[in-house]
């Protein structure tokens, strides 16, 4: 069977050109990850591959448990992914919308790991070197690990800067 990624890929891309022809990129975040905690939700996710439910009777159930959280397109979608039996691919989708909604916008999601809380001053001048290298804005989250010894471990998408 083909990874998650590959069945998500065409669906991914398609919403995100919806969503940049239609200027709604926040609409689209907010409706697909509703729809991604639709369906991790365990009782919806026993019933995605039962065979006694219709394709058309799952959408409507992830419709319904959705809410108003889903516009008009975004119940479309849902009916799309039900008809192909795509719903378990919603994750994913997502993932990679968001992949690709930030490289338009030139933005970089950046984990900086370090062995001990970094002063802010610092943290601001390794932000803005950052986000020189990577010439994107970077929205940072700061970890700490106890088993570095020094330094940092900087990971943005498939770059991963090991300054530890």
């Amino acid at each position: 069977m083909a990874e998650l990624s590959t069945l998500a890929r065409p669906y991914a891309k398609a919403v995100f050109e919806m969503a940049r022809d239609g200027n709604a990129f926040a609409a689209w975040s907010r409706q697909l990850a509703a729809l991604a905690e639709v369906v991790a939700q365990p009782q919806v996710a026993a019933v995605l591959g039962h065979p006694a439910l219709t394709r058309a009777a799952l959408a409507g159930l992830v419709t319904s448990v959705a809410g108003s959280e889903l516009d008009a397109q975004g119940a479309a979608l849902v009916r799309l992914l039900a008809d192909n039996g795509k719903l378990a691919t919603v994750a994913e989708l997502r993932q990679q919308f968001e992949q690709l909604r930030a490289e338009c916008e030139s933005r970089a999601a950046v984990a900086i790991t370090t062995a001990v809380p970094v002063a802010d001053a610092q943290q601001q001048a390794l932000s803005q070197a950052v986000a020189k290298r990577l010439q994107r804005a970077v929205e940072i989250t700061w970890d700490i690990d106890e088993s570095l010894i020094a330094g940092a471990l900087i990971r943005a998408g498939d770059l991963v800067i090991d300054g530890s």
